[in-house]
């Protein structure tokens, strides 16, 4: 039979449990607004009853409390965390698809570039027509070409400044990923401590451990796994520790309990570029143990994915090809050296790659995969072959590094393998739009100066380009000759592309010839043609002027003003004399040269065929990153032949030498060529809807980041509310359980004053 004192024992544990629920309903009252917080929960049970041996069978031995458990629904926090993934990497691309909305914004608040064209093709270009020979004019032609320069190297500026602004921004996540990491490995300690040494949860530390995850799942995609930690030599033991993994990126552990690793940032060498546009310095990220992070694992998510896409998004088109030959060459250094190289030919198949106006590969270096092996390399080669059926190859042929960058050789297994270089990041990021821009650039300026070279300028001296690029460095320009050329080969077959060779060097011969003997004799016409003004035509203009004069209310008494009128009427007459001469010593000129060159026509034909077979004959057409090939042309170093900043009279306005000075057949075709996608296409548009193009790609790709972002954020909202219908604090229900709890404490502490009163009268007034 249970102790008259039972009771009590009972009545105490009730006091205790009230007190302990009290205390609980107060502690979530206190973390209300507490970020992370759980609501927690007194677990109660019955005590064992004891056996009495009574007719009612067991006594009850009244209330356990076993633990303060937090309410918390794991699986809504997997769902959060895999949610909030998709979060942080649309909230990077929705904010730098604003910026570059903005760069490319043309809504006539600023000069972009269809103002900028329009004012350049449409406005220079009709004014130009008006009066071709006049330098004022031509001067504000070039100027007009200049600011549509400038425009594309401020673009090219902006995106790079974006680039670095997202380099630094992976910087920064990588750090925060290790913070966060050695923090949750600290916590992971202290859990294990508390839980071993007492057996009972320690909540705080595992909400605090929780909200990391919150913040980590946004950064990068997350893996959480806790499994309880199995005493070996008794596995029915339960020890209270756990092993709690975290992982990132697909699969890459992050945490292991109490461990944890490191993530380094490690910059690019300038010769390890992936793209020709890339910035210095662009972030690969390692684990401490030397281990390469793979920024491009299409696995990855979080603000970390976004920010890579934005940085290294190509649109999927990245340097892939089949390796067809392995060899070596000599190579000389800038020293006078020479050395032994290894040489690997990469045969490519994508049309991206094919037309060298769309090539981004790096001019300083890099890395090529061969075979599933990294090596080296100093600089390449693209080359157009063609097979026994006269259609066209292109490979690249790159020089590897000397052994100082590649510690093994080049072996002939590699033919047959993948080449690649970088790896398609599908997204439209900045490589992508600066390479939209090259593009544009690089076809515009071939055409543009195409034209102009076949031409003549208003005093019939033959045309040259406009159109350059500027060297990082020495000041210098590139300049494009023929040599370098590969559009005229590029998608025609052997046979076409004769014909196409013939025709240029005929032309070339004509233009050549046709100078010799034209210039010499317009010389020699013009000075013999020249007349100078009479007094009578002086003393004519000055009469005009002075009416003039008079008409605009000038006071032409004034002797200064007398003298103006003067050496104006002579520089009017001079202008007018030599005018004459040039239009006679022109029209003598043109006759003589056409009747010379008539009888040589066919001599010309047939030495272009000659030169053209003998040109084909001599192998492939190869253009090196070292030529002053269109590839060297980007949007950044886009500029203007200083030749003609310095003097704008060289602009080509017209076909034909032996046309008049006021011929502008020229500036017409150059206006078609801007406007008629026929003459110049780009992505199957006009050179005049490039922006429309682009922007089209850069609307949706921002849409597309708005609506993702808008709508994973909300469901995001309704994932984490409907968990904190569950582990957060309501204080209506608080206040609730603090009413139910003291009724329970006070009904305890009566329940004992009850017993007390018993015993009172047992002990005392029973008592022997």
């Amino acid at each position: 039979m249970p102790s008259q004192f039972f009771g009590l024992n009972i009545a105490y544990k009730g006091l205790l449990a009230g007190n302990a629920a009290l205390n609980t309903t107060s502690n979530n009252i206190s973390n209300v607004h507490t970020e992370g917080y759980s609501r927690q929960q007194v677990v109660q049970q019955a005590s064992n009853a004891l056996r009495v041996f009574q007719t009612y069978g067991c006594a009850g031995a009244g209330v356990e409390t076993l633990a303060i458990e937090r309410i918390r629904d794991e699986f809504y926090d997997t769902k959060f965390w895999s949610n909030q993934t998709n979060v942080g990497e649309y909230s990077m691309k929705q904010y730098y698809m604003k910026q570059m909305e903005d760069y490319f914004d043309d809504t006539g608040l600023n000069a972009g570039f269809k103002s900028l064209f329009d004012q350049l093709m449409v406005n220079g270009l009709q004014e130009l027509s008006k009066n071709p020979g006049d330098a004022t004019t031509r001067s504000q032609f070039v100027g007009f070409a200049d600011s549509l320069v400038e425009y594309f190297n401020g673009q090219a500026g902006n995106l790079e400044k974006m680039q670095k602004d997202v380099n630094q921004e992976i910087k920064l996540k990588a750090d925060e990923i290790n913070s966060l990491a050695a923090e949750i490995a600290s916590l992971n300690k202290q859990i294990n401590t508390i839980e071993l040494s007492t057996g009972g949860m320690a909540n705080e530390l595992r909400d605090r451990r929780n909200l990391l995850l919150d913040q980590l799942s946004e950064i990068v995609d997350i893996e959480v796994k806790e499994t309880p930690i199995i005493d070996s030599n008794n596995p029915d033991r339960v020890t209270g520790a756990n092993n709690f993994s975290v992982k990132i990126a697909g699969g890459q552990l992050l945490v292991n309990t109490n461990d944890y690793r490191k993530l380094e940032c490690v910059a690019r060498k300038d010769y390890e570029k992936v793209n020709q546009t890339d910035i210095d310095g662009l972030y690969d990220l390692y684990w401490q143990d030397g281990q390469e992070f793979k920024l491009e694992n299409a696995a990855m998510g979080g603000a970390l994915r976004g920010l890579v896409e934005m940085r290294d998004g190509n649109n999927g088109e990245y340097f892939h090809g089949t390796i067809t030959q392995v060899g070596t060459r000599e190579i000389e250094g800038a020293d006078g050296s020479k050395a032994v190289h290894d040489v690997v030919t990469v045969q490519v198949n994508n049309e991206y790659l094919q037309d060298m106006n769309k090539c981004n590969l790096s001019d300083q270096g890099g890395i090529i995969n061969l075979g599933s092996r990294e090596f080296y390399y100093d600089s390449w080669e693209y080359s157009i072959t063609y097979d026994e059926a006269g259609n066209p190859m292109y490979s690249y042929t790159f020089i590897l590094s000397d052994g100082e960058l590649n510690k093994s050789r080049l072996t002939n297994d590699r033919v047959g393998m993948e080449g690649t270089i970088g790896s398609a990041v599908k997204y439209q990021g900045i490589p992508y739009y600066m390479n939209q821009m090259n593009e544009w650039v690089r076809t515009f300026a071939e055409k543009f100066n195409d034209i102009l070279k076949s031409g003549f300028t208003a005093e019939n001296i033959p045309g040259i380009d406009l159109f350059v690029a500027d060297h990082a460095t020495d000041g210098e320009q590139y300049l494009f000759p023929d040599e370098g050329r590969f559009d005229k080969y590029f998608g025609l077959t052997r046979e076409e592309v004769l014909e196409a060779l013939t025709d240029d060097i005929y032309g070339k011969l004509y233009r050549e010839k046709y100078e010799a003997l034209y210039t010499p004799k317009y010389n020699e016409e013009k000075t013999a043609a020249y007349v100078a003004p009479t007094p009578d035509e002086i003393a004519a203009l000055e009469k005009e002027i002075t009416a003039q004069y008079e008409k605009d209310k000038k006071d032409v008494t004034d002797p200064l003003v007398q003298q103006q009128i003067k050496d104006e009427a002579q520089k009017q007459a001079e202008d007018k004399a030599n005018k004459a001469a040039e239009e006679a010593a022109h029209k003598a000129a043109s006759e003589y040269a056409d009747a010379e060159i008539a009888g040589e026509l066919d001599n010309m034909k047939q030495q272009a065929k000659v030169e053209a077979e003998a040109q084909l004959a001599r192998g492939s057409l190869t253009v090196a990153t070292a030529d002053d090939s269109y590839y060297r042309l980007t949007a950044k170093n886009f500029a203007i032949l200083t030749a003609v900043l310095n003097d704008p009279k060289l602009v080509a306005t017209k076909f034909l030498g032996a046309d008049g000075v006021d011929q502008d057949d020229l500036l017409k075709a150059l206006s078609d060529m801007g406007y008629n996608r026929n003459k110049l296409s780009f992505r199957g548009a006009s050179a005049s809807e490039f922006l429309q193009c682009v922007l089209s790609d850069v609307a949706l790709n921002a849409s597309s980041a708005n609506l993702f972002y808008d709508s994973y954020s909300n469901i995001g909202n309704t994932i984490d509310t409907q968990r904190l219908s569950i582990s957060g604090v309501d204080e209506d229900e608080e206040a609730v359980n603090m009413v139910k709890y003291q009724n329970a404490y006070s009904l305890a502490a009566k329940m004992i004053q009850t017993l007390t009163e018993v015993y009172d009268r047992l002990i005392l007034e029973t008592g022997v």
